[in-house]
Parts: structure tokens; sequence; C-alpha cells
């Protein structure tokens, strides 16, 4: 299910574990007050050591997702406002949660064509394409641009979690974003591994992300499986 650490884009492992945990909190999956299975059969159940364990749920009761009650165990406590890794990512398969993780299929700096809205300063951006996984379930395609005088994106350092990397790599981190949900055709670049054939019709996102400026930074669109997965927005 997870990503082992020999690939370049991978969390380490008990970040990945935390992020299905709060995903699946988020979801309702693990419910508020629902005590977990012992820590033993929760690792073998992740197929991670205890130890693996023990640091993945130290982040949830850090974020005050998880209680620890001595001599009766650990239970979930509900807490929307938590954010994590992927708190901006809003696909999920359509029985809740699902690790996201990503395959790079393209990454190119280039002059931004027409058909984009304004975002940015300058006119290049890095390009990125890439299919994406929930629990290693092809659930969408993406293409991504990020405006040239934020930064550029390193084919051998990319992440899984792009706005992870703008904030280690190149110094800033979104702060906001805006989502324009419709349908939309898959585009002819998309792998046959998506399961939808160029032209046909399934989910579409435009995304426009902004930093700490007043102009956006990044643009992007996103074609998701409607048959694997959802877009969901939960109101706080």
């Amino acid at each position: 299910m997870y990503e082992r650490q020999d690939s370049p884009a991978a969390l380490p492992i008990y970040a990945q574990v935390s992020e299905v945990l709060i995903r699946e909190i988020a979801a309702g999956r693990l419910a508020d007050g629902q005590r977990l299975p012992p820590e033993r059969q929760m690792a073998a159940t992740h197929q991670v050591t205890v130890r693996t364990l023990r640091k993945s749920l130290k982040i949830l009761e850090e974020k005050g997702l998880l209680e620890r009650i001595q001599g009766s165990g650990n239970y979930v406590r509900s807490n929307p406002a938590a954010q994590s890794i992927y708190s901006m990512f809003r696909i999920e398969l359509l029985a809740g949660g699902g690790l996201p993780t990503a395959k790079f299929l393209d990454i190119t700096t280039c002059e931004k064509p027409s058909d984009l809205p304004e975002f940015g300063t300058s006119t290049r951006g890095t390009r990125m394409r890439r299919l994406r996984f929930l629990n290693k379930v092809p659930a969408a395609v993406e293409e991504i641009w990020l405006d040239a005088d934020s930064g550029t994106v390193l084919a051998e350092q990319a992440s899984d979690s792009l706005y992870r990397y703008y904030q280690v790599k190149l110094g800033f981190w979104i702060s906001r974003a805006e989502d324009y949900v419709s349908i939309g055709q898959t585009p002819d670049w998309a792998p046959p591994e998506f399961g939808k054939s160029a032209g046909q019709a399934t989910g579409f996102i435009e995304r426009l992300s902004w930093e700490q400026k007043p102009h956006p930074v990044e643009y992007s669109r996103t074609w998701f499986d409607t048959d694997t997965a959802r877009y969901v927005q939960r109101l706080k």
C-alpha cells in the first residue's frame, strides 16, 4: 500500500501511515470516540513496525486527532481544523479516504499557452503532468503549471506532495486555493492506466493557488475518474 523509501518522491513511511489515518478520520471511516485496535494489530495491518506506527500516532496526537488513555487505549478525536500534507487534495475514493501518491509523466519548463488563465508574473512556467493514485488505484490525471518567477520544479527532486516541495525546496507555501468543478474531456496525453480514453467525459477540476502574494502563482487542471473517486469539500 505504501511507497517504499527507495522512491525519491515518497514521504517517510510513518508520514504516509499518518496521512491514511487522517484522511479516514476526515471521511468518517474512523469515528470520533472510536477506540483504535491495539498497536501491534494496527502495525500488522499497515505492514509497519510498532515503532513506525507510534511515530504515526504521535502526529495524530499533536494534531488533536488522537487521545491516549493510560490503561485503556488510543481513541479518535474529531478536529476539523487539523491540517495535513494532503489537506488540500480533495479527491477521495468513493468509499472515502485513500492515500494519494503520484507518477510523474512529464516535467518541462516552457512558455505558458494562451488557453491558460492569467496567473503569476512570468510568461513562462513549469508544466507537470502526472497520474494520481489513491491506495495505488489510478484515480486522476493532472496538469499543473507553476509560474517561473516562483521557482522551477526539478524532475529528480519532485515529490508526491508538490505543496510540500514548494515549502521545502522553493521557500514558499500555498496559503489558499479556489477550485472550479465541472465535467471535462480526458486529455489525449492521459496514459492507459487512467482507464478513461481521450475525449471521454469525466470529472474536471480547475484550481488557482496563491502563496502570500496578491496574485495566484499556480494553475492546475485535474481530470478524475468518477467510477473510482469523487471530489469532497468539507465545511468547517
